[in-house]
Formats: C-alpha cells, structure tokens, sequence
C-alpha cells in the first residue's frame, strides 16, 4: 500500500513538474479551458438562483368556473360540493368561494370605472361564478396538471366556462425546461472541446518525452508507471481551469447583481444572484477534473501504441 501510495505521489510531483515548465503552455491551456468551462458554469449559476424562486412563485394557480347566466341560484350553490369533490378525487387541497352575479357586478363598478355604462345596460349581464384557488403543487411544474382539473369541472352542468388563471406558470416552467436543455447541449459540445484540447495537449507531452519513455521501458517500468504521470498532468489542467472559470463566474456576477438590482426594484424585490454552494462547487470541479482526465487517458493510449 505504502509502495502504490508512493508511485502515486511521484506521478503527482512529475505532473507539477511538467506543468510548472516555461514552455510547458500549461497556462494558455488552461485559460482555453476555463473559457470553454465558463459558459455552462454561468448558465448552471444563473438556473440554480432562478430554481428556488420559481419553486416558491405562486403554485396555487385560480380557476374562475362561470355559470350559465340562466342557471337558477339555488342550482348553482348547489355546484360547490361538486366542485370541491373533483378537487379533492385529484388530491388537491382547495379554497372555494362563490361570487353571486350582485358581488360581481359591484366589483366591476367599483374598480373599472364604468359604473354609468353598467347602470345604462339596464340589467345584469354577469353570470354567477366560483372562485377555485387549488393548492398542493410542489411546484410549477407540477402546476402544469391543473388543466385535467379544468377539463373535469368544464363537464358539470349549468358550468358555461372554466378559466385557468396560471398560464404564466405554465410558460414559466416551460421556459426553464428549455433552458436547462440548452445549458446541457451547450455543456456536453464544449465537454468535447475541453477534451480535444487536453488530448492535444497531452500528445505534445508524450511527444516532448519519448526518448524518456523509452528509456524507462527498457529498464523495465510498466505501462501503468508510464502512464500515470500524464493522467495526473490532465486531471491537473481540467481542475485548475475548472477553479479558474468558476471564480470568473463568481467575479462576473457582481456587475452583474448591480443591473438586477435595478430591475428588481421595479417589481419590490431583493432578487439576486448568488455563487453556488459548497456541493454543486465540488460536483463541478470534480467534473473538469474527470474530463481531463478522459481527455488524457486516450492521448496516451493512442499515442504510446504508436511507440511500441
């Protein structure tokens, strides 16, 4: 265990070695890497503050259920049970209010301003509705089911329209699914860049140290023991360009809170945007490590099977 340890530590402190050299490029190389790195961290930044915000939004979404306006009153309170029985099937807590056609009319007048073009109809054309505030989404997502509700009420009698007050929920949600479809796109056509170029890098290396390679293979050193080292040097490059671009994120996002903070005032918040958590930092980081080690693992394998 001690010996493996030390082979490990070995091939570390040649990595650092190779990688502290003036013309190694190993801090262009990396600078390539954070950039490519940096714009899926960004959209990661930005989805992961949008998430909870969009999860504590309103997820109580309102369904205003009109009645025909010749249904009889005592039919249409007759209707409240009804409605909170198909609230209930779907496994929804429910406030349900009814609004006579009088209340509704009052309100029109009160808030509209056009209580003397309403006084010259001559009569009432509102119609009897009911108020349904659904609760029980853990989300906007799941608010989007809401319609099937809709649909169950539209089919009660006396029952003229269902109207579904949470369309925005719906585009909410849909709008984050397409972003988080883009952000993975973006990430797994810039993986593939942040591997093209470690592998290219890796190859330069191998090629710089071939005579070496050789000599370590006829004194009888193993194809693990050549191989370590540039294993080490890949993983080395996609952690530190992984730190590199998510401190760039980080540094950008103060600027960037400033805009926010402008426009967040418009609406009474305090939205903004923080750096991500101590868990999703090392997930990432872990991640940038793991693709240039890929990255390196085929270099060598393909270029040392050209030596032999």
């Amino acid at each position: 265990m001690i010996t493996w340890l030390g082979q490990h530590w070995a091939a570390v402190g040649h990595a650092i070695r190779h990688l502290a050299r003036p013309r190694s490029g190993f801090f262009l190389n990396v600078l390539v890497v954070a950039i490519a790195l940096a714009l899926p961290f960004a959209g990661l930044t930005v989805l992961e503050n949008i998430r909870p915000v969009s999860e504590q939004l309103a997820v109580e979404p309102e369904l205003s259920i009109f009645l025909a306006a010749d249904t009889p009153r005592e039919r249409a309170t007759a209707l409240g049970p009804q409605i909170r029985k198909i609230a209930l099937d779907a496994h929804r807590g429910a406030r349900l209010e009814f609004v006579p056609r009088e209340k509704a009319l009052a309100t029109l007048k009160d808030k509209s301003g056009l209580g003397d073009a309403v006084d010259a109809l001559g009569s009432n054309p509102l119609p009897d509705a009911y108020v349904l505030k659904m609760a029980g989404f853990a989300d906007a997502g799941e608010a989007r089911r809401i319609d099937a509700i809709a649909a169950e009420l539209q089919k009660l009698p006396g029952v003229e329209h269902v109207q579904v007050d949470s369309a925005w929920v719906k585009r909410l949600s849909a709008l984050l699914h397409v972003l988080r479809i883009a952000l993975a796109f973006l990430a797994a056509t810039l993986a593939v860049v942040v591997i093209a170029v470690v592998f290219n890098t890796i190859r330069l290396q191998v090629m710089n140290e071939r005579e070496e390679i050789e000599v370590a293979r006829l004194v009888g050193a193993t194809d693990a023991f050549i191989y370590r080292p540039f294993f080490y040097t890949g993983a080395l490059l996609g952690l530190c360009a992984g730190a590199l671009a998510l401190g760039a994120v980080t540094l950008a996002l103060h600027p960037l809170n400033n805009a926010i903070a402008e426009f967040a005032r418009l609406y009474a918040s305090e939205f903004r945007l923080a750096p991500l958590g101590l868990l999703p930092t090392a997930a990432l980081l872990g991640a940038s490590a793991a693709l240039g080690l890929f990255g390196a693992m085929l270099s060598v394998r393909r270029q040392l099977a050209r030596l032999n």
